[in-house]
């Protein structure tokens, strides 16, 4: 077989461009959550999502929409919880998401469709339909240009939040700005890897960049490279393997990171000495 076969058919030419741009805005914006600390966030709302794919479906309207919806209402329950009650952040987002994602796996089971809702569990990049291409396209655009028009504010408010209130930026807004740029992230990822494998997309670049660098602006280059050669090299291996593109994206991801582990462990002695 010719290595160059995957280029001949136009669904495999959608799915690298469409990888390599959600591996774009998952790889910057995974920059601000490692320095946030939020990646539990991130695993919460990924998971929270699915109760609002499925009433969208229900309902008629797009499941962008629906999704979108699910992630900030898990975000703002938790933040409710959490300003109400002594339980730690941590913990509610564990009972919000897990209650969410039970609810949305319930709704789910009851649904009589097609095979279109499993797609958005364990994602489907290389049978993505028109519109849901254009939806993702759109939902990646737009929040990518929303995180690098703020870039400066979010980084130090993800840095340093008490600076960030002192110099007068309203760190409450960007608290939420942040919170629906993690859920517009989700939902633009939604069809590459689904939404239990989103949030390695939205850890391991940041976390791979931040092994080889301490300038943020060099991380948020170093993540991106990585996530997109990891987009593209899943979505390529798939084809041939006859594997899950979503796992293969992030087993891609995960060989970057284990190879920038050891290049750090291997510079850390070698300073050491």
């Amino acid at each position: 077989m010719n290595w160059l076969d995957p280029l001949r058919y136009s669904f495999m030419t959608e799915a690298l461009m469409v990888s390599a741009l959600v591996g774009t805005v998952c790889a910057v914006f995974s920059c601000y959550l490692v320095l946030k600390g939020w990646s539990l966030m991130g695993d919460a709302i990924s998971h929270a999502v699915l109760p609002g794919v499925v009433v969208a479906y229900l309902v008629g309207i797009p499941l962008p929409v629906g999704a979108f919806a699910a992630g900030l209402l898990c975000a703002t329950a938790t933040g409710w919880i959490k300003a109400s009650t002594r339980i730690k952040e941590d913990t509610v987002m564990g009972i919000v998401f897990t209650g969410m994602f039970a609810f949305g796996l319930v709704l789910f089971t009851k649904v009589e469709t097609d095979a279109h809702l499993s797609h958005i569990l364990f994602g489907n990049i290389l049978g993505i339909e028109r519109d849901d291409l254009i939806q993702t396209v759109i939902a990646a655009v737009v929040t990518l240009g929303i995180v690098l028009a703020m870039r400066k504010d979010l980084m130090l408010f993800c840095f340093d939040t008490a600076h960030a209130r002192a110099i007068g930026l309203n760190t409450t807004m960007l608290h939420y700005v942040l919170l629906a740029l993690l859920s517009g992230t989700i939902v633009a990822s939604m069809q590459a890897v689904g939404i239990i494998l989103v949030v390695a997309m939205l850890v391991t670049p940041g976390c791979t960049a931040r092994l080889l660098t301490d300038r943020f602006d060099r991380m948020l280059i170093l993540a991106t490279a990585s996530s997109v050669i990891a987009s593209c090299l899943g979505v390529y291996v798939s084809f041939f393997v006859n594997g899950a593109t979503g796992a293969c994206i992030v087993l891609a991801q995960a060989l970057l990171f284990a190879a920038a582990f050891l290049w750090h462990q291997r510079r850390r002695s070698r300073f050491s000495v």
